[in-house]
């Protein structure tokens, strides 16, 4: 039976649905148990994504693709500051919008960083290993 509203009696044996966030994620650890992790503990995601390379996702792998992305941004920056001293704004004309997509890339490592170092404290709060897959 579906919840009516606040206040009303349910059916006998109602047993609410779970939440997204209540639910765990089943995955093997690193010492090769079966662990259950919440989104939040989980991280980033952890399996090879079927492609040739494997993906970095581990926290400091993370730092240093959001560090690079951002040196490159700030490479790109300079390069607009010495447009305007040369004054050649013709060029930005031409690829203003590289600025734009390089903002994806920067935004989404640095995001996913923080998300790993969270789930990393998460599970080293309650004692449970990394998950490998």
């Amino acid at each position: 039976m579906a919840r009516r509203s606040e206040g009303v009696p349910q059916e006998p044996g109602y047993i609410p649905s779970q939440t997204p966030d209540d639910k765990l994620i089943y995955r093997r650890a690193g010492n090769g148990e079966m662990v259950g992790y919440t989104p939040a503990e989980y991280g980033v995601r952890k399996d090879d994504g079927r492609g040739l390379v494997k993906p970095v996702n581990s926290s400091g792998g993370l730092l240093f693709l959001a560090i690079l992305i951002t040196i490159c941004f700030g490479g790109m920056l300079y390069g607009i500051v010495q447009m305007a001293l040369t004054d050649q704004w013709h060029i930005l004309g031409e690829v203003w919008w590289m600025y734009l997509l390089v903002l994806i890339p920067l935004f989404a490592g640095w995001s996913g960083y923080f998300k790993e170092r969270r789930a990393e404290k998460l599970r080293k709060a309650r004692n449970l290993p990394r998950p490998v897959d």
